[in-house]
């Protein structure tokens, strides 16, 4: 163990007088509903109280690692809008940022804790299913009372061993959670859980603790599933003598009543969430209202206004259940607000997987789907008549409402078709002009000159948009060859 300057220099660096939360994702692959939640949740706790939010990576299991998930934390924070002000890739006063760099300080810290009679080496052979959860049975663990002078002994000899938390065999210890209030639990029911492993890596429960002090660490946020770990963190912060942070257990995010969301199940990560067409925006809305309930009946807050109002108070004790068709209505709502010009940008990727075509303009039909569209991938089976009409029955051209038949709409593509051959322009107000005008000679309603027209433009009966805006989109050209094809089915 080093001597107490070094622990002393440490304490020295650790920031004081602010808010400080972290998000401390493993780097095992993709971002999960209830991760992304935690991520939001410890970044609106720093940012309503004009705090830090630190990104830590945890990567100290080292089997379950996955090649570029590193990426994937950074790339989905940062579409996210999840600014961190410390982490790998800024810097900052507690540097470094990754666990298995701070690998050197876990030592340090445990031979500390042995030294103050909270730990102790343990030289047992166990499995490393064993040391990694610590259950065992204490009371026939001969190393818990081995002397501290054959403990070094053995250690200095070269025997492989961890070091063990030496819990109290009697009494009971008590931790307060900002969500679910004081908890009380009888020692007994604690196990020597393992701190470091025979590797020399530090244990998620031992290194967690030690980064979250030396980081200044205020507020603590995780999965409810980590409230039977609290207690033992409780002990390591006394055992130290270290200031406790407040704790923030989060319920879990489930599928449905029974079971919670496992990528496993095919339950969608973030990731897949934006593949589904899904707006990150109303994603991160939606996802901060699963087990937090803002005051007042408001729903649609953006980050900003999330910021501004969310309160630890509002977090409930309840699992919450994803719900896919309310997650599609956020994201309906999100696209009807959107500028024109903002819903043209993220929709034409999804226009172009339908629409091959450069001449016909993708801003011109994302115009026709934004009040249309509730996810991105609606978008492309929406549009399949642009680059080919399709092949169609003569019995579309019957339409009850616009009191259309194929013997009407017959007679109405013969005249339209040279009306539109000899408009000076082709735009919206020419083209409608046209329709209309015809309809007043003929006495009827537009909407009997209208319905051949689109039906024969698109070859479909539901279509986004109208006669008009399709036949502009299409061009002249086409339009008037798609309306001899339909006058030919007809005749």
């Amino acid at each position: 163990m080093k001597d107490l300057t070094w622990f002393e220099d440490m304490e020295s660096r650790i920031p004081h007088g602010e808010v400080r939360t972290r998000f401390a994702p493993s780097p095992t692959g993709y971002m999960h509903v209830g991760n992304l939640r935690t991520a939001l949740y410890t970044y609106l706790i720093a940012r309503h109280n004009g705090g830090k939010f630190i990104l830590r990576i945890e990567d100290t299991d080292q089997g379950r690692l996955v090649e570029g998930a590193v990426d994937v934390i950074y790339k989905t924070m940062a579409e996210c809008h999840l600014e961190h002000d410390e982490g790998p890739d800024v810097g900052g006063p507690v540097a470094p940022y990754i666990q298995t760099e701070r690998r050197p300080f876990y030592k340090e810290y445990a031979e500390l804790l042995m030294s103050r009679g909270h730990a102790y080496r343990c030289f047992c052979e166990k499995t490393e299913s064993e040391e990694d959860s610590g259950q065992f049975d204490r009371a026939d663990d001969p190393c818990r009372s081995l002397s501290q002078a054959e403990s070094d002994a053995r250690a200095a000899a070269g025997e492989p061993y961890v070091i063990r938390q030496r819990i109290p065999h009697e009494g009971t210890t008590t931790f307060h959670d900002e969500i679910f209030g004081d908890i009380t639990v009888e020692n007994t029911t604690l196990d020597d859980q393992v701190l470091i492993k025979r590797d020399g890596l530090p244990t998620y429960n031992f290194a967690n603790v030690v980064d979250d002090h030396l980081m200044g660490i205020t507020h603590v946020v995780r999965g409810s599933e980590y409230l039977s770990s609290a207690p033992k963190y409780n002990l390591l912060y006394e055992g130290f003598g270290w200031e406790i942070p407040k704790y923030v257990h989060c319920s879990p995010v489930m599928r449905d009543a029974h079971n919670k969301m496992s990528k496993r199940h095919g339950d969608p990560s973030y990731e897949d969430l934006i593949a589904q067409g899904f707006l990150t925006d109303a994603v991160l809305n939606y996802v901060a209202l699963l087990g937090w309930s803002p005051r007042g009946e408001q729903e649609i807050f953006s980050l900003d206004e999330l910021k501004a109002v969310f309160e630890m108070s509002g977090i409930s004790k309840s699992p919450a259940i994803f719900d896919i068709e309310k997650l599609r209505y956020f994201n309906s709502e999100y696209i009807r607000a959107m500028t024109p010009e903002a819903f043209a940008k993220v929709a034409e990727p999804w226009i172009r997987k339908a629409v091959k075509n450069e001449a016909y303009d993708a801003a011109a039909i994302a115009a026709l789907l934004q009040q249309r569209t509730e996810v991105l991938t609606d978008i492309p089976e929406k549009l399949d008549f642009f680059d080919e009409l399709p092949d169609y029955g003569t019995e579309l051209f019957v339409h009850k409402k616009s009191k259309s038949d194929e013997q009407s709409s017959r007679e109405v593509l013969a005249q339209i078709i040279p009306a539109f051959e000899a408009l000076p322009a082709w735009d919206d107000e020419s083209i409608l002009g046209a329709m209309v005008k015809m309809a007043e000679d003929q006495g009827v309603k537009n909407a009997k000159i209208m319905w051949p027209v689109r039906i024969a433009a698109a070859g479909k009966a539901v279509t986004p948009g109208g006669a008009v805006e399709i036949c502009r989109i299409l061009g002249r050209e086409e339009t008037l060859r798609r309306l001899r094809i339909g006058l030919e089915k007809l005749s």
